[in-house]
């Protein structure tokens, strides 16, 4: 087993559009307004930035990520990353169960390249799949709470 590989998978029911879900997820450089472990999003170009995370462990994770597939039509969103994590993004948007809202689905994999977590990869292991767990958590009240302040703004606007 590789240690330093991992794969997850979050599954985020939100009360709004797919639209408007997918366009907050395709404007990564205001990621840090609504999640609060996304510190800074900083563009290179176009199509890539470079990204800083720290979640509950005292961790910077320093990212630098290209735009892979941008699909609007079937509401997928999928970078590569460089850095600190090597690997994958996506994120897919669909109209939610029943019709209503959406459901994203993020998911990821990659290898830890950060030196001091690969020296900590056996032993750290659970701690670090329980922080990603929590920033998900946060990530996921962050984005309902941003798009509810979205919704109430086009309604009194």
């Amino acid at each position: 087993m590789n240690w330093c590989h991992y794969r997850f998978r979050s599954v985020w029911y939100l009360p709004a559009r797919p639209a408007l879900v997918g366009a907050v997820l395709e404007d990564a450089e205001n990621y840090p307004l609504w999640w609060p472990q996304v510190r800074e999003v900083l563009p290179l170009d176009e199509h890539s930035g470079r990204a800083r995370f720290r979640s509950v462990l005292p961790v910077d994770l320093v990212v630098t990520a290209r735009e892979r597939r941008r699909d609007p039509g079937s509401g997928v969103l999928e970078i590569e990353m460089s850095g600190d994590l090597q690997g994958w993004a996506r994120w897919t948007v669909r109209t939610g169960p029943g019709g209503a809202g959406t459901r994203a689905v993020y998911e990821q994999e990659v290898e830890v390249r950060k030196p001091l977590m690969r020296r900590l990869a056996v032993p750290g292991r659970a701690v670090f799949l329980a922080n990603h767990a929590l920033m998900m958590r946060a990530g996921r009240r962050g984005l309902r709470a941003h798009l509810e302040r979205l919704a109430s703004r086009a309604e009194v606007g």
